[in-house]
């Protein structure tokens, strides 16, 4: 039986492997302090999450739909879980919404393999295909567009398998090459060759 690797995993992988090794195989989640930056990116996803409500679909180039917030999703199949922030159901399509308290409108490698892996798990659950998607950058007030295809979600199962090896045999992959990634990293302290 497979364990369970969970969207946020997918999209720590993809930013950095080593934040995945340190939480599965030394334990390091379990042991990880709860930061003011994280306090305020729950209570800002509240208050989004009100907002949204309110809210037209017009950010979203949508004259209809119906938001559902908090979205448990899982597949025993894949092995995997996650906890969406928002969909969107229409009458043609489910878009899968995630909610970003970044300064920055850019999306990145780790939220699209992280909008694909629920992209899977929204297509197993309803049967549906899912060929877009959305980041609401809070800050901002900015929705960004982002485009599913199929090699997005292929990285996404070929990740799952690549996440199950490295915990299974135990090995430390290389450190990312985006150094400034180490700077206010939780984990910098177990990080040998630390930038």
């Amino acid at each position: 039986m497979k364990f369970t690797i969970t969207v946020s995993d997918l999209r720590q992988f993809e930013y950095c492997q080593r934040i995945v090794y340190f939480s599965y195989c030394l334990g390091l989640s379990r042991r990880r302090p709860t930061t003011y930056k994280m306090e305020e990116g729950s209570l800002l996803h509240e208050q989004v999450a009100e907002l949204e409500e309110r809210r037209s679909l017009h950010s979203y180039g949508l004259q209809e739909g119906e938001r559902h917030f908090d979205v448990r999703l899982r597949s025993e199949k894949l092995g995997l879980s996650g906890l969406l922030d928002m969909l969107i159901i229409t009458s043609k399509e489910a878009i899968p919404v995630e909610f970003k308290n970044s300064s920055s409108a850019e999306v990145g490698a780790n939220h699209k393999a992280q909008l694909a892996a629920y992209a899977l798990l929204i297509e197993e659950q309803r049967g549906v295909s899912v060929s877009r998607s959305f980041i609401h950058f809070i800050p901002a007030r900015q929705s960004i567009e982002v485009i599913l295809e199929q090699h997005h979600k292929s990285a996404v199962l070929l990740n799952l398998e690549r996440i199950r090896h490295m915990v299974e045999r135990e090995n430390m992959p290389e450190a990312t090459l985006a150094h400034g990634r180490c700077t206010d990293c939780e984990f910098r302290n177990f990080c040998p060759d630390v930038w």
